[in-house]
């Protein structure tokens, strides 16, 4: 597949909480047309650099441009061409699903004659007709990252950025997912994914960035990472491991060695 000039780029992207640097240095490149894994450790700085990507965090230093727009200078921008799925997003319980559809359409400034077949779809897409009007409040978890992936998708983004996007979701509903993302970067669109489930990443993934300790410590495709972390097979968790530099598989071994 050939892949397009770069729609995601950040160069030297620093992110500072007082005394504590969350993110420090970080560049990359993403083309578009691919959707790119974005791995790292728990609080390794992910969430962070992808609330800088899209406008919602402001960097201490460094710059992004995303879909052509400068994070810094042009937020409002950045915002209307990206779509963000949360770890944890937020619903307002008390609208039903199809009132949260509408606002945010019009939050996204989407007209109502096209959101609301758009919102149709989307329903439909994601077994929620059903559930509708009902209060955002009395659905499941599944069904609510459901609702928040539509959402996300509503004002058709070219740059999805989406973090742990099968979380809470059984099965059926995370192969409908993977599915859609393989279909929407055949149309032509961008996936920014974090996730840490590592096989979905081996299996959707043009390209990955790994970030350990608020810097990114390697970016290619499996081959190229697994030549960077020296080995000459492994899976991607192999190469994860290896590359973020963990303790716990060592301790883990050195546990049931000692259990024996």
């Amino acid at each position: 597949m050939a892949l397009g000039s770069p729609i995601v780029q950040a160069t030297g992207l620093t992110k500072q909480f007082g005394k504590l640097t969350a993110v420090r240095d970080l560049s990359l490149l993403v083309p578009a047309g691919e959707v790119f894994g974005f791995l790292g450790p728990n609080g390794a700085g992910k969430t962070t650099t992808i609330r800088m990507l899209t406008g919602l965090v402001r960097p201490t230093s460094g710059s992004a441009y995303v879909a052509g727009f400068d994070v810094l200078r042009e937020p409002r921008e950045v915002k209307r061409r990206v779509g963000y799925l949360a770890e944890t997003p937020y619903l307002y319980p008390k609208l039903s699903g199809r009132e949260f559809l509408h606002f945010m359409g019009g939050l996204y400034e989407v007209p109502a004659d096209q959101a609301r077949p758009r919102a149709e779809r989307l329903f439909g897409l994601f077994e929620l007709v059903d559930k509708a009007d009902q209060l955002v409040e009395s659905y499941s978890h599944g069904m609510r990252q459901k609702l928040a992936l539509a959402a996300a998708m509503l004002h058709e983004p070219p740059v999805l950025f989406l973090d742990e996007p099968t979380s809470g979701l059984d099965p059926r509903a995370a192969r409908l997912v993977k599915d859609l993302l393989v279909g929407l970067v055949a149309r032509g669109h961008t996936v920014f994914l974090s996730t840490h489930v590592l096989e979905i990443a081996e299996q959707l993934c043009h390209r990955v960035g790994i970030i350990h300790q608020g810097q990114i410590v390697a970016t290619g495709t499996l081959e190229e990472l697994r030549q960077q972390a020296q080995r000459e097979a492994g899976s991607l968790e192999d190469v994860f491991l290896q590359l973020t530099g963990g303790s716990e598989e060592r301790e883990l071994a050195a546990y049931l060695r000692d259990s024996d």
